[in-house]
């Protein structure tokens, strides 16, 4: 158990490390002003001049040495269950189904003191009672991925790969594959930036949702 709070810790200091930015509001979205006791969030991306064959699957080694994979049968069995799950909730239109899969340890969906991942998604998005937070999570899980920190404790999945790329180094096709995610608008403020700041989700090899969640 308290190995497993020491890894929950963790991936919250590793997801909200970095930039000091405050968050940007995308894709109409409602972002509260941070509490100042609250991390700061950040998922900081490493620089990747990579592309990836999204029709084919194939995979691309990124100067890092992460690669880019669009092919699904390279999930462990458990992580490819979870993401299975997730589209399922998503894909329902309900904002229930989707909380019902966030158990014990909670998957970290904000950086605020928020405790209910519904009562967020519907006052983040309200003109659609919260529901494009489903059409979001969908599109992500639809994109390439990749494998971070392999062959450590805190190995995982991480959607959509634009977390750990340079936006200054996208090709055309790669920019296209993100604005099926975010707007023009979203890029030029993201561009300012430098890095993705959009929703990204991760999953640990044994298949536990870690996050889920947006900010600079």
């Amino acid at each position: 158990m308290l190995l497993r709070i020491g890894f929950r810790l963790f991936m919250l200091a590793l997801v909200a490390s970095g930039s000091a930015l405050a968050p940007i509001s995308l894709r109409g979205e409602t972002v509260k002003p941070p509490d100042a006791s609250a991390p700061t969030p950040a998922e900081p991306p490493q620089n990747h001049a990579a592309g990836a064959d999204k029709g084919k699957g194939h995979t691309t080694r990124a100067s890092s040495g992460a690669e880019i994979i669009t092919d699904l049968s390279r999930l462990p069995a458990p992580v490819a269950r979870t993401r299975e799950r997730l589209l399922a909730a998503a894909r329902s239109g309900d904002l229930q189904q989707l909380a019902a899969l966030m158990t014990d340890p909670m998957p970290i969906f904000s950086f605020t003191d928020d405790k209910d991942p519904v009562a967020f998604w519907k006052a983040n998005y309200p003109d659609s009672d919260g529901v494009e937070v489903l059409s979001i999570l969908t599109m992500i899980l639809e994109s390439g991925f990749v494998r971070v920190d392999e062959g450590t404790p805190q190995e995982m999945y991480v959607w959509p790969y634009f977390v750990r790329m340079s936006l200054a180094s996208l090709t055309p096709q790669q920019k296209v594959e993100l604005f099926r995610i975010v707007t023009g608008a979203d890029y030029k403020d993201m561009m300012k930036l430098g890095v993705y700041a959009f929703y990204r989700l991760g999953i640990s090899p044994d298949g536990t949702w870690q996050f889920f969640v947006t900010g600079d």
